[in-house]
């Protein structure tokens, strides 16, 4: 293992069934893994809001980097991964809201489904310190 890797967890069921962390920060870099709309108590924010879904998932990915030690004008790379392409405007909305002035790469890419139906977006995220 790297020396100066730190692994983040979010405490969610799912990391150590799956074998795997929130985020990952390595010297100056954080991964950020695919992110959902859940709250702190593992309720689905916005079912069926996209724009909703969106804004959860970005401020659970604002506590994992600052866990990290960053914050969102880190981000460098943003990959959302949505159940409906056709919806990229509210998407697109709330991601302009969070990350207009920081103007990350960002791609969209629509998925046939996610791990639970009512999940309409996942994103991941990549950062540079």
């Amino acid at each position: 293992m790297v020396s100066d890797r730190q692994n983040i967890s979010s405490g969610a069921k799912w990391e150590d069934i799956v074998g795997y962390s929130r985020a990952v920060r390595v010297g100056g870099r954080v991964y950020l893994t695919g992110t959902t709309a859940i709250d702190e108590n593992g309720q689905l924010v916005g079912a069926g809001d996209a724009y909703r879904q969106t804004v959860q998932i970005i401020r659970n990915i604002e506590r994992a980097l600052k866990q990290a030690g960053a914050s969102l004008e880190n981000v460098v790379r943003t990959r959302m991964f949505v159940t409906d392409i056709k919806r990229w405007e509210e998407y697109g909305r709330a991601h302009r809201e969070f990350f207009g002035n920081i103007r990350p790469c960002a791609t969209m890419i629509e998925v046939r489904a996610l791990i639970d139906p009512a999940m309409l977006i996942e994103i991941e995220v990549e950062a540079e310190l």
